[in-house]
């Protein structure tokens, strides 16, 4: 029995072994070599017979590489295709020869006519694909030898254009600000509360508490959407039917009278983009508009919306317009007021009903007719409304006249506050009930004997003994002047500024009853005269502290020792520098009001040094509570061993001496001051609950017409003190007292010594990082 070749490949090649072939192997060969000649030959007939023309440029080039592509294809499959004939052909040979002695010759038939079937189909196959696709391209290429040419272009305009498109997408999106949309970050709001929880509402912008979508009452969200985006609900960003509407009825105008922007692109104007009207930000929101309606909703882009649209006045918002023009919250608004908010969204300057209500009410009921055309509010509705908007009266919260007070503590709860995201509510101390009678008092005192004796402006400080600052005065109108005379103005105290110095006496063991010579005094040439002009000779200090003497005050502290004085100051809580001259005994370095007032406070609290504050707590938007604040600087030093001796001597003046203008019919204590040539005149002092200061004079320094501390500042503080004692059920220093002293009600955090402690202290839950495991907080 012949053994079997070692490849098909070489038995079908090698001319050495031709002889030992089987004859079924041979006519194999045969019939290959039959075929593949053919095959060839009917390739070459058709090249030979339609041969390409020669390409005409780039494209042409192109196709005819395409072509000679193609015939190398082929070339290699036919190839393929006759070595697989051959193998298939040698298979079957050699197993009829292994199997010749052990099957049936009907077997043998029906294997060989397998074989042959099968490499005449293979042969077949292989020369159709090889001749469709060459007379497939031929067929083409003859009917239009355009036709590639023109598809190229068009495949490369689409790829250019999509390049293009691309770019302009990279170039006019790189820079915005995909996070801070997507979360939603809010900018941070400080939002003031009066004492017992009412707003305290600042004077120039202002912007509310950020309100959640069902906090807006119903017939507001359908007023907006029916003046300003009726189809909102409907589009996905952009409103292709009303940018067409808007530019015909432009055209029709000649001009500007509608805009296409839904309310999503305006959110985006709001708070995301710049005013520019430039292609790069035109793209810019439309791309944003289509991205928020998707990762948003319809909900969270109106909330959003409501939130920091600005309406005139001041007010950023519906929540502050709500209580800008009304001094509501914004769910308790009506219709009538919700259509006038509406009305505002498109021109709040030209229609805030406070400077133009003929206006607001006319747009108003341009709101309301288009709330009946989209189905919102029936016809008989719109008409009632109407007719109840001449009812209307926009007026602006009473905590409004405190503004500076606002303006005062403002940076501290700013500070407070920190980079928190969203609404902050700040209670402060300031009791709109003694902030009304302070405004009150001081404006009726400068229109009445104020123009009588030269006198244009005061301030006033109401606080309680241990510094929370209860009401504030800056000055005559906070409108015409927001200059916080107050705070900011330095002025020179006068005779006030003698109870540092007999402080310094006590502590030096001076006591009430030791004798002092009022008279003549010389120091280096300068000579100090009392008021009346005359001297009293040797007088008790508590003589010299009632009558204001000056040679005797100016001698006592010479005695005392002026760095002995100034250290009094200090210890009292006077921060301001103080010039080491003898005439400081006479108040001739400058202070402020509030730093005065404090001072004064000290002697009645019996610790010092007491610090002016305004926070009572705090409260961020998420955090289930508040946080005490009060003061951050505990009184450090005893005053009781002098404190008893210090209030009867304030309490004299009020009695026998310079005072006697305060008295306000109860216990009164405090010190009257008269700056040279009577340019300024002051009194500070206290009643049991409050501590008062008063300053009277000019700002440009103009004096008055013989105004000393004891006339018309003292009537002031008179007359405050008066009114704001008059109801001791609602005395806002026991209320704002007793909320800081409640233990159970908030959480006490010291920010400024925390702050100081922990570089990742945040205000907003007063808490810090630690090196290791979650935040905790602060203690301190």
């Amino acid at each position: 029995m012949p053994s079997p070749p070692n490849s098909s490949a070489e038995s079908a090649s090698d001319p050495s072994t031709g002889a030992n072939r089987s004859p079924d192997l041979e006519s194999a060969a045969e019939q290959i070599e039959a075929s593949a000649p053919a095959s060839d030959s009917g390739a070459n007939s058709s090249t030979q017979a339609d041969p390409p023309r020669q390409p005409d440029g780039s494209f042409g080039q192109s196709r005819l590489a395409t072509y000679n592509l193609l015939r190398a294809l082929g070339h290699d499959l036919q190839a393929s295709l006759t070595l697989a004939r051959a193998g298939a052909r040698t298979a079957v040979s050699y197993l009829r020869t292994k199997l010749k002695g052990s099957i049936q010759p009907e077997t043998t038939t029906a294997v060989r006519n397998l074989g042959n079937w099968f490499a005449t189909a293979a042969g077949k196959i292989g020369g159709g694909i090889r001749g469709l696709r060459i007379r497939q391209f031929e067929n083409q290429r003859r009917a239009s030898p355009n036709t590639g040419r023109w598809k190229i272009a068009i495949g490369l305009t689409f790829l250019a254009c999509f390049l293009l498109v691309g770019s302009v997408l990279v170039w006019a999106l790189k820079d915005v600000p995909w996070g801070e949309i997507r979360d939603g970050t809010l900018k941070p709001v400080v939002v003031l509360e009066t004492t017992d929880g009412a707003p305290l509402v600042r004077q120039g912008p202002y912007q509310g508490p950020y309100a959640q979508y069902n906090q807006f009452p119903p017939h507001l969200i359908d007023a907006v959407l029916s003046i300003e985006d009726r189809r909102f609900m409907d589009h996905f960003g952009i409103d292709p039917r009303g940018i067409g509407r808007a530019l015909l009825r432009n055209l029709e105008a000649g001009s500007v009278v509608e805009g296409g922007s839904t309310i999503t692109q305006q959110l985006i104007k709001l708070q995301y983009l710049d005013s520019d009207r430039t292609i790069k930000r035109k793209i810019q929101e439309v791309v944003i508009a289509v991205w928020l309606e998707w990762k948003l909703g319809k909900q969270e882009i109106l909330t959003r919306y409501l939130n920091s649209a600005y309406l005139g006045a001041g007010a950023t918002g519906m929540p502050a317009a709500a209580r800008i023009y009304f001094n509501k919250d914004i769910g308790a608004l009506d219709l009538p007021e919700s259509a006038m908010l509406a009305g505002l969204l498109r021109a709040p300057s030209q229609w805030n009903p406070i400077d133009n209500f003929e206006g607001a009410r006319q747009r108003t009921a341009v709101v309301l007719d288009a709330m009946v055309a989209n189905g919102k509010i029936t016809a008989p509705d719109a008409e009632e409304a109407k007719a109840s908007f001449a009812k209307l009266h926009p007026t602006t919260p009473t905590p409004r006249s405190g503004s500076w007070f606002a303006d005062w503590i403002s940076p501290r709860a700013s500070e407070i506050a920190g980079s928190s995201p969203g609404s902050t509510t700040v209670r402060t101390t300031l009791v709109p009930r003694f902030q009304q009678i302070a405004e009150r008092v001081v404006r009726n005192a400068l229109d009445g004997e104020g123009q009588a004796v030269g006198a244009s402006q005061a301030a006033l400080v109401a606080m309680t003994p241990d510094g929370a600052v209860v009401a504030m005065v800056g000055g005559r109108d906070y409108k015409a002047s927001q200059f916080n005379r107050a705070v900011t103005a330095m002025r020179q105290p006068g005779s006030a500024f003698k109870l540092f110095v007999y402080y310094a006496a006590l502590k030096a063991g001076f006591t009430l009853s030791d004798r002092i010579l009022d008279a003549p005094i010389d120091i280096n040439g300068w000579s100090p005269e009392n008021s009346s002009g005359g001297y009293h000779g040797w007088v008790t200090l508590a003589e010299a502290f009632a009558r204001s003497l000056n040679a005797a005050s100016v001698a006592l502290a010479e005695e005392v020792g002026l760095d002995n004085v100034i250290a009094a100051a200090r210890e009292l809580g006077i921060k301001t520098p103080l010039a080491n001259t003898p005439s400081l005994t006479l108040g001739t370095s400058e202070v402020n009001l509030l730093e005065l007032t404090s001072a004064y406070a000290s002697v009645h609290l019996g610790k010092a040094p007491v610090e002016p504050w305004g926070v009572v707590d705090f409260q961020a938007a998420g955090q289930p509570k508040a946080f005490r604040v009060g003061s951050q600087v505990r009184p450090n030093i005893d005053l009781s061993p002098y404190q008893s001796d210090l209030l009867g001597l304030l309490q004299l003046v009020v009695e026998r001496g310079t005072g006697r203008g305060a008295d306000p019919g109860m216990f009164a204590a405090g010190k009257t001051g008269t700056s040279q040539n009577n340019r300024d005149a002051w009194f500070v002092g206290f009643t049991e609950p409050l501590v008062a200061g008063v300053w009277v004079g000019n700002d440009d320094g103009a004096p008055m017409n013989g105004v000393t501390g004891g006339a018309l500042p003292a009537h002031i503080w008179r007359d405050f003190m008066r009114e704001a004692m008059s109801e001791p059920a609602s005395n806002g220093a026991q209320s704002t007292e007793a909320a800081i002293d409640n233990p159970g009600a908030t959480q006490s955090c010291n920010i400024t010594a925390c702050s100081r402690s922990y570089r990742s202290f945040r205000p907003a839950d007063c808490t810090y990082q630690p090196y290791g495991g979650g935040r905790r907080l602060c203690e301190k």
